[in-house]
């Protein structure tokens, strides 16, 4: 019970610097911080925390604190859109539809946008509804397949 005890206290005291630093990252990147929010959320990117995976890609598809590079943006979008994050599964959606950083793919692009358009996203809505007017029947359908079989990895969210 003791153990129990122990090992709960410390569990809840090594998740409190976790959701305070990735809090200085958000308010670090609000105020234009782009150095200091980088190293926030690389630190809790490669833990595996999918918000701050999708800054990551942010900040390499926009060129903020780091150079400029569509593929290292999708990395990070991917690893976010793998959990469910609704921003990361859109803006990989868009890369898929423009061939920004991987290669173009109008099937991939619809179910990256149907996935964040399921989780409420309204943009990814429309552009899912813009995509598959670009699309063959069977590309429709394998794109709709996909994204009926498609499951979250775990997902380490960071308040």
């Amino acid at each position: 019970m003791l153990r129990t005890l122990a090992l709960a206290v410390l569990l809840i005291v090594t998740a409190l610097p976790a959701s305070a630093g990735l809090k200085e990252g958000v308010a670090a990147y609000k105020r234009g911080d782009y150095g200091t929010a980088y190293r926030e959320f690389k630190a809790f990117a490669e833990r595996g925390h999918a918000k701050a995976q999708f800054a990551l890609g942010v900040m390499y598809d926009k060129g903020q604190g780091v150079q400029k590079n569509p593929r290292e943006a999708a990395v990070w979008y991917r690893k976010a859109a793998e959990q469910g994050n609704a921003g990361a599964q859109l803006n990989l959606g868009v890369m898929y539809d423009k061939g920004r950083g991987v290669p173009h793919d109008y099937v991939l692009a619809y179910m990256w946008f149907a996935l964040a358009a399921d989780r409420g996203d309204k943009l990814a809505a429309k552009a899912r509804d813009l995509v598959v007017k670009l699309m063959t029947p069977s590309q429709v359908a394998r794109a709709r397949g996909l994204a009926a079989k498609w499951k979250p990895s775990k997902a380490r969210q960071a308040k």
